[in-house]
């Protein structure tokens, strides 16, 4: 895209300008297509699996093979009950700094899947999909709270993280085919100011709202007024650039239709580098919201730590 606008500058006034460059963006994000789908297909049958045990689970406990209170139901829900309650040894790893060597992270997070999986479904052949108490209905539910948000965070906030970045991959590359790198001459050397405003607006969508850089507070503010900044910015570089290209074309004798054909070019390259901006500092919000989605279900956690003891010495007791 650099091409399309720096035969502008005098010493190629007379030459024929070139195509513009394909959106680098789109070009990035179509070498991801390949690994994009392999995971689609490994997510796919991830869910697949889970569904298929669920409704196993489901049909299982439909036939009345057992109840919560004779030997089979009873040990299904201590066999269950101490899975999840093993569930909180994977978060005590990462925050315990003498238990962050004890094995590899993936053998961590691997078991704490199993566990994840394997406890809840334990839990519900034991109740039999019902509940009874008010104790037991809180520990249930807040036990599917968690199960849920864990299963979301696995597939919605890894999906966003690896897209934040392809994003950003392709908007470096699309800022170096417009020379906004500083590796060549950019392509509005003509509007020195309006590469001014682009960059402080990126620096200010792109940066204020990365999770890195501490500024995830702002998600709310990109997600609601990104979009209409964005537009009036852009009309703004659009008006700015199309008076500078009238300014050159008058200095450098253009015809009509090469003034018409430069201003085409800038508008569809401005386009694109609005888009690749806000598909970053989108992505870089919600990344940020499904973090703090995650780390909300820590509550139900010792919701269900203190209503599964209760739990266990009603039974007991009573």
């Amino acid at each position: 895209m650099s091409t399309a606008l720096s035969a502008s500058h005098p010493a190629h006034a007379g030459q024929v300008t070139a195509r513009p460059q394909a959106d680098a963006g789109s070009s990035a994000r179509a070498d991801t297509n390949a690994p994009a789908r392999q995971r689609g297909q490994r997510n796919a049958s991830v869910l697949v699996t889970l569904g298929t045990l669920l409704g196993g689970a489901w049909e299982i406990s439909r036939r009345g093979f057992f109840t919560a209170g004779d030997d089979i139901g009873y040990w299904l829900g201590v066999v269950g009950g101490s899975m999840m309650l093993l569930l909180l040894l994977y978060p005590l790893r990462k925050h315990v700094r003498a238990m962050r060597g004890w094995g590899s992270p993936k053998v961590w997070l691997a078991g704490h899947m199993v566990l994840g999986i394997g406890g809840p479904l334990l839990i519900l052949l034991h109740c039999g999909f019902q509940v009874g108490s008010m104790n037991a209905a809180a520990a249930l539910y807040s036990m599917c709270i968690v199960a849920a948000s864990g299963v979301i965070g696995r597939f919605l906030y890894v999906r966003v993280n690896r897209g934040l970045v392809a994003e950003r991959n392709a908007l470096g590359e699309l800022r170096r085919q417009m020379g906004f790198d500083g590796e060549r001459r950019s392509m509005l050397w003509f509007a020195p100011q309006v590469q001014e405003s682009l960059n402080a607006f990126e620096a200010d969508v792109v940066e204020r709202g990365s999770v890195k850089a501490g500024a995830g507070r702002h998600w709310l503010r990109l997600l609601l007024v990104l979009p209409v900044r964005s537009w009036s910015v852009r009309l703004k570089a659009q008006r700015d650039i199309r008076l500078a290209l009238r300014v050159l074309a008058r200095e450098q004798n253009w015809q009509g239709s090469l003034l018409r054909q430069r201003q085409r070019q800038a508008r569809r390259s401005l386009v694109s580098y609005f888009v690749a901006v806000m598909r970053v500092a989108l992505f870089a919000a919600w990344e940020r919201v499904f973090a703090l989605w995650h780390v909300a279900h820590i509550p139900f956690v010792f919701l269900l730590v203190i209503a599964g003891v209760v739990h266990v010495i009603a039974v007991h007791a009573y």
